[in-house]
């Protein structure tokens, strides 16, 4: 069955991204759960950010899961990416992902990368960096498999990096790795601008998906904009999909309306 999770930020420098709750945890929590939300997705500035006894009470009161980790603060916050020319910073930006897996595998939680997997920087080659990539990866897809977790990569458009920006590029780039642990994340918002059937693109590349942001056209919460939800639904219902689909959206108009809006869309399109 899919289930809904709606974003929680911590991280006072990523205050114009889009997540749909900010700062108070319990308040949040305590919202997602009178809405019907199942899940939570978190993005904290360190794997210690959050006493895990704190969560796990605040989950249990509250009866939600946690979703994903997000890992966007490595990079906002500290200037790591897994594909910076430099080696040390390279290593730190392993070793701060693998923190947040840890914080993560606590409550059986994927981390993503996003933001983190950086760019081609300047004198470096495409088939460079995709090779730094693919060493990062490689290194956090045995550490996911000694916590019994997955990883989730998450292609993103084109004005966000020059990596990898569709999900067939980054289903082939997982199979030419031989991954065991790295999953997909559909993001509906970067899909919206790289690919030209989302849908078809869902139904093909299904058995990498782990992961989904639900958000529309302009990153506004679904129903705001103009993507063709029912398609991408029924693709993910036909292809088996049994994760998460995760609001990663403005909190537009402002956070608890964006939240409702959110699961109205999401019982009307997967219940």
């Amino acid at each position: 069955m899919i289930k809904s999770a709606v974003t929680i930020a911590l991280v006072p420098q990523i205050k114009t991204g889009p997540w749909i709750f900010w700062e108070n945890l319990e308040e949040s929590m305590r919202k997602a759960a009178d809405l019907g939300f199942d899940a939570i997705e978190l993005f904290t500035g360190s794997g210690d950010a959050i006493s895990t006894e704190i969560l796990k009470k605040l989950m249990d009161q509250y009866k939600l899961q946690l979703a994903a980790v997000g890992t966007g603060a490595g990079k906002v916050i500290h200037g790591l990416t897994l594909t910076d020319a430099d080696n040390t910073i390279r290593k730190k930006a392993i070793a701060f992902v693998q923190e947040m897996m840890e914080f993560g595998a606590l409550f059986g939680a994927p981390v993503i990368i996003g933001s983190m997997q950086g760019n081609v920087t300047q004198g470096n080659t495409h088939t460079n960096s995709i090779g730094l990539l693919a060493e990062a990866l490689h290194i956090l897809d045995e550490h996911a498999a000694s916590l019994g977790v997955k990883l989730i990569y998450e292609p993103l458009n084109r004005y966000e990096t020059n990596l990898i920006n569709r999900l067939d590029d980054a289903a082939a780039f997982i199979e030419s790795n031989t991954f065991n642990n790295v999953q997909l994340l559909a993001d509906l918002f970067h899909m919206n601008i790289e690919e030209a059937d989302p849908a078809a693109s869902i139904q093909k590349n299904r058995q990498h998906i782990g992961h989904v942001h639900f958000a529309d056209s302009n990153r506004k919460p679904v129903g705001y904009g103009h993507t063709q939800m029912e398609s991408i639904a029924n693709a993910l219902t036909a292809a088996g999909y049994d994760g998460y689909v995760s609001a990663e959206a403005f909190p537009w108009p402002d956070p608890d309306r964006a939240a409702a809006q959110t699961i109205r869309s999401f019982k009307q399109f997967f219940k």
